[in-house]
C-alpha cells in the first residue's frame, strides 16, 4: 500500500512538472520596460528623442485667424483682382481665413553629419465670394480664379509648404529658394503676401541644393530648382488672338493671372510657355554676423516659348535665358531698442520677372484693375513676349522692398514697410503691341499706348503679445499702380463682375486694405 501511494504521488508530481513546463513555454516573455521620452538638447529647445531610437524630433505649428477689410481672396490686399477690383455690389467688404499649421523636424547624428527631415503643412479655410452668372444672377465661388498655388487657397485646402531632406550639405525637396532673402515676403513682419520688389516662393520650391559653410558666419549655396510652379510669369504670344470684343461673360480669362479683361483685348496675346525643359539655377553667398547679415543671390531662368500658330509646323522663336540678381541686408543691434531690426533688399531681373514681382502677387501674370465705376488701369508683367515670326523679347524689371521693426516693450511692437517695382518692355515689343496689335478705334480713343508701369506699396502694423506665443496684429496697407496708358478704353460687358459696356477712362489706380490677425504659436 505504501509503495502504491508513493508511486501515485511521484507520478502526479512528475505530471505536474511536465504540465508546468508546457504551460511555461506557452506563456509570453515579460515585455521590456517602456523607454520614457528624453529631452534632446543638442539641437535646441523643444527636441525629444523618439523612444527606442537615436533620432530627435520637434513638433510645432500655429493656429491663425485673419480678417481682411476691403479684401477678396486669394490675396488679402485691396482691389487688385476679380470682384474686388470691380468696387460694386459683387465686391466683398471683408474676407475671413482660418489656418492650422503643423511642423515636424527630425534630426539624427551620423558619421557624415546630421541627417535632417522637415515638414510644414497647413490646413486652410478661406471664404469666397459671389460672381456674376450669365445675365442677372450670381453664384458662390469657393475657389475663385487666381487662387494661389502655394496652398493658401480659398475653401478648405491642405497646403504642403515645406518637405525636404538635408544631409552632408545637400538639401533635396521643397524648401525656401536660395534666392529669397531670409525674411522672404515679410521685411516688416507684415501680414500682406503681396509686396513686390524681391524674390518670393517663401512657401517652398522643389530644389537640389548644396550649401558650404566656411566658418565665421560665411556660407555659399548653389541650387537647381523647379520653375514651373512659382517662377514662370508667362511668355505672351502677341499674335495668338486677334483683338476684339471678346465674350467675357464667362469670367474666365484665357491666360495666366487674375484679370477682368484678357491681355488679347489689348494686343497682349495669350500666355504661351512651352514645356519646362531646364531648371532655374540659383547661387547665393551669405554673411551672418551679430550686427546683421548680407546676402547676394543670382538666378538663371530659361524662357522656352511655344509655337507661333499653336501647332509645331508653325514654328516658334528660339528660347532664351533670363536672369535675376538680388542684394539683401539686415541691420540688428539698433540704438532704438533691443530686438529692433531693419531689412532691405533690391532686385533686378531680365526675362525672370517672378524674382521681383513674386509668386503671390496678382501683377505677376497680369492685372486689369477697375476702381469705382468709370476708370480702369492695366498692368502686365510676363517674362517675355513675341510677335508673329519675331524673336523673343525679354521683359526687364527692377524693385526694392524693406521694413523696420520696433519693440516698444515685451508686449507691444510695430513695423513700417514698403515696396516698389518697375516693369519695362523693349522697343520692339512696344512697337508691335501699340502699332500693330492694338487698333486704337477698338478701345475708343487711347491717347498714349505704353505697357510699362510701376507699383508702389506702403504699410504699417501694430502687434500686441499679452502672453508668450499669442499675438494680435492690426495692419493697414496702401498700393498704387502707376500705369502708362492714357485715354479711353471701350470695354464690353463683363457679367462676371457686373461691369457694363462703357467707355472707361484709363488711368492710375490705388488700393487699400486693413487686416486683423490672431495667432497662437506652439
Amino acid at each position: 500500500m505504501n509503495d502504491l501511494m508513493k508511486g501515485l504521488f511521484l507520478g502526479s508530481a512528475a505530471g505536474l512538472v511536465v504540465m508546468s513546463g508546457a504551460q511555461a513555454a506557452d506563456l509570453p516573455l515579460k515585455a521590456k520596460a517602456v523607454e520614457y521620452v528624453k529631452v534632446c538638447s543638442m539641437y535646441g529647445a523643444g527636441f525629444y528623442y523618439i523612444p527606442g531610437t537615436d533620432t530627435c524630433i520637434k513638433l510645432g505649428g500655429y493656429a491663425r485667424v485673419d480678417f481682411g477689410v476691403n479684401t477678396n481672396a486669394p490675396l488679402f490686399f485691396g482691389n487688385t483682382a476679380t470682384q474686388a477690383g470691380a468696387q460694386n455690389r459683387y465686391s466683398n467688404g471683408f474676407t475671413w481665413r482660418s489656418r492650422a499649421d503643423l511642423t515636424i523636424d527630425t534630426r539624427t547624428a551620423t558619421d557624415y553629419g546630421v541627417v535632417r527631415t522637415y515638414f510644414d503643412g497647413g490646413f486652410t479655410w478661406t471664404s469666397g465670394g459671389y460672381g456674376g452668372l450669365r445675365v442677372g444672377g450670381t453664384a458662390y465661388d469657393a475657389s475663385p480664379l487666381g487662387a494661389s498655388g502655394n496652398g493658401a487657397v480659398v475653401g478648405g485646402q491642405l497646403g504642403v509648404y515645406f518637405s525636404f531632406i538635408q544631409f552632408a550639405g545637400f538639401t533635396v525637396g521643397k524648401a525656401v529658394s536660395q534666392f529669397t532673402a531670409p525674411w522672404g515676403n515679410y521685411p516688416g513682419m507684415n501680414i500682406s503676401d503681396a509686396l513686390v520688389g524681391g524674390g518670393g516662393a517663401f512657401s517652398g520650391v522643389n530644389q537640389l541644393t548644396y550649401t558650404a559653410e566656411f566658418g565665421n558666419g560665411v556660407s555659399a549655396a548653389i541650387s537647381a530648382q523647379d520653375p514651373s510652379a512659382y517662377y514662370q510669369a508667362g511668355i505672351f504670344n502677341l499674335g495668338a488672338a486677334s483683338p476684339g470684343r471678346l465674350p467675357l461673360w464667362t469670367g474666365v480669362p484665357p491666360f495666366f493671372g487674375p484679370v477682368f479683361l484678357p491681355p488679347a483685348f489689348l494686343g497682349y496675346g495669350l500666355s504661351a510657355y512651352g514645356g519646362t525643359t531646364m531648371p532655374d539655377f540659383v547661387g547665393q553667398v551669405r554673411v551672418d554676423q551679430a550686427w546683421g547679415l548680407v546676402q547676394a543671390s543670382v538666378a538663371a531662368h530659361h524662357n522656352n516659348p511655344a509655337y507661333y500658330g499653336g501647332v509645331e509646323t508653325t514654328g516658334g522663336p528660339a528660347n532664351k535665358w533670363g536672369w535675376a540678381g538680388q542684394l539683401a541686408l539686415t541691420i540688428r543691434n539698433l540704438p532704438t531698442g533691443p530686438g529692433d531690426v531693419i531689412n532691405i533688399s533690391g532686385v533686378y531681373t531680365h526675362g525672370a520677372t517672378r524674382y521681383n514681382i513674386q509668386d503671390m502677387t496678382a501683377q505677376a501674370g497680369g492685372s486689369t484693375i477697375y476702381s469705382g465705376t468709370d476708370s480702369i488701369g492695366f498692368g502686365f508683367a510676363p517674362d517675355s513676349v513675341y510677335a508673329p515670326n519675331g524673336d523673343l523679347q525679354l521683359v526687364t524689371t527692377w524693385g526694392m522692398r524693406g521694413g523696420y521693426v520696433h519693440n516698444w516693450n515685451q508686449h507691444w511692437s510695430s513695423s513700417i514697410f514698403g515696396a516698389y517695382a518697375s516693369i519695362r518692355y523693349t522697343d520692339g515689343a512696344k512697337a508691335y503691341m501699340c502699332g500693330v496689335s492694338i487698333p486704337f478705334a477698338l478701345l475708343g480713343g487711347l491717347t498714349t499706348c505704353n505697357p510699362d508701369y510701376n507699383i508702389a506699396q506702403v504699410g504699417a502694423n501694430v502687434r500686441w503679445t499679452p502672453v508668450k506665443n499669442l499675438t494680435f496684429t492690426t495692419e493697414a496697407a496702401y498700393s498704387i499702380l502707376d500705369q502708362k496708358f492714357a485715354g479711353v478704353a471701350n470695354v464690353p460687358n463683363n457679367w462676371a463682375v457686373g461691369k457694363p459696356e462703357a467707355n472707361y477712362t484709363v488711368k492710375d489706380q490705388d488700393m487699400w486694405s486693413v487686416m486683423f490677425r490672431a495667432q497662437r504659436t506652439w
